[in-house]
């Protein structure tokens, strides 16, 4: 899978970019664990990828990250998520899933998963 396998639109490209002025406190957080290789690998937020937006993706691991409202919780958004997580690992990725109330009450436990994840994608 090449390096181009994440194709977006125009306007896909400017909601992400208004998306990452407009961080939840949550994700605000965990940017500051993922960024600048701090779990060894390069993480980007508020990426495009084809129809939807990923809050957190690492391309070396294959990682989705992705930190969940209330509103995710609704039929609406369990239905919505079900269809973009199965978009999401039919092209080879893994998503993880986390709630932000579980993300701020237990941020070292988060960390800690998706290090694991990042170290069994490289073997």
């Amino acid at each position: 899978m090449g390096k181009r396998f994440i194709t977006s639109s125009q306007p896909s490209i400017a909601k992400a970019r208004a998306l990452r002025r407009r961080m939840t406190i949550a994700e605000k957080r965990l940017w500051s664990l993922v960024r600048n290789n701090r779990l060894g690998v390069k993480f980007r937020r508020q990426v495009p990828f084809g129809p939807y937006i990923v809050d957190f993706f690492c391309f070396s691991a294959k990682l989705v990250v992705e930190l969940d409202g209330g509103q995710h919780y609704r039929e609406e958004g369990k239905e919505y998520d079900l269809r973009r997580d199965e978009y999401l690992v039919a092209r080879g990725l893994t998503v993880l899933r986390f709630s932000n109330e579980e993300f701020l009450t237990n941020q070292d436990a988060v960390r800690q998963v998706i290090q694991e994840r990042v170290r069994n994608s490289e073997g």
